[in-house]
This record gives C-alpha cells, sequence and structure tokens, in this order.
C-alpha cells in the first residue's frame, strides 16, 4: 500500500474501513498503523466530511407527491394473445422474401447462362444458323442507351 493509495481509498470512500474495498482493507489498514502520524491526519479530514454528510437528511415523500407519481404514471397495455404467433409470421414472411429474392437471382443467373451457351452453340454452327447469329449480334437498334438513342442516331456526324 503507498501512502498516495491510502489517500485515494479514505477520500473516496470515507473513515470508516467497512466502507473500504475488501481486497485492499488488509493492507490499508497495516499501513495506517505503520504510519500512524499521516493515516491519523488523513482519517481527522474524512471523519469531518462523514459526519457533515451524515446529518444530511433527505425528507420522505408526502403521500400527495406520491398519488401524483402514481396516477401520472403510464396504464400498462394488455399483453395481445396473438403476439407471438404474429411475431413468428412477420418473421416467416420476411425469411420468405429473402429466399424469394434468392431464387429470382438463380434463375435469372441459369437464365443468362443458357442464353450465352445457345450463343456459343449457334457460333460454332453452319450456314444458316450462322447468318443468322450475325443478324442478331450486329443488330445495332438494341445497342443504344436511353440517354442517346441507337448508335444509328449518331452515324452521319
Amino acid at each position: 500500500m503507498t501512502p498516495e493509495r491510502f489517500h485515494t481509498l479514505v477520500e473516496a470512500y470515507g473513515a470508516d474501513p467497512r466502507r473500504w474495498p475488501q481486497l485492499e482493507r488488509a493492507d490499508a489498514l497495516a499501513w495506517a498503523r505503520a504510519h500512524r502520524d499521516q493515516a491519523d491526519a488523513v482519517l481527522e479530514a474524512a471523519l469531518e466530511l462523514d459526519a457533515w454528510l451524515a446529518r444530511d437528511m433527505v425528507a420522505p415523500p408526502s403521500r400527495a407527491l406520491f398519488e401524483q407519481i402514481v396516477e401520472s404514471a403510464p396504464v400498462a397495455v394488455p399483453v395481445q394473445a396473438n403476439a407471438d404467433r404474429t411475431r413468428r409470421r412477420r418473421f416467416w414472411w420476411s425469411g420468405a422474401a429473402f429466399a424469394g429474392v434468392g431464387l429470382a437471382g438463380a434463375v435469372a443467373g441459369a437464365v443468362a447462362m443458357s442464353v450465352m451457351l445457345a450463343g456459343n452453340t449457334l457460333a460454332s454452327g453452319h450456314g444458316a444458323q450462322q447468318e443468322l447469329l450475325h443478324e442478331v449480334t450486329h443488330e445495332s437498334s438494341y445497342l443504344g442507351t436511353s440517354f442517346g438513342g441507337s448508335n444509328a442516331d449518331w452515324g452521319d456526324e
């Protein structure tokens, strides 16, 4: 126990050793016995403060204040019998919506892959299939953006 720690304990918890932290109480009492003059000075100042704080009394609340507080308290709303069922139903629907979005994404990815694979199959074919692929891939009407129309509109500039 250091003198600084003893001073801190007495300032924080007062002069009564019963209020000091139990883990440090024995060390603090041993330090106080070994350094009687310093400990007495610190404990005397703390005793004055403890006595002053002990004199401060708070009057109990009046009956009128008690009744006013009780009247202003919010009224408890009865719990719905179906509250648990409603929560479970909401949770189920949110889970189902999440799963539906995931399923829609998987289907869209599968469709996109099948279209790409079908295009590769057409590219490897001969004759009419290859001619159809050339027409589809070089059609410029779908290559435009919503900002400027199709690329064909910009051809004369």
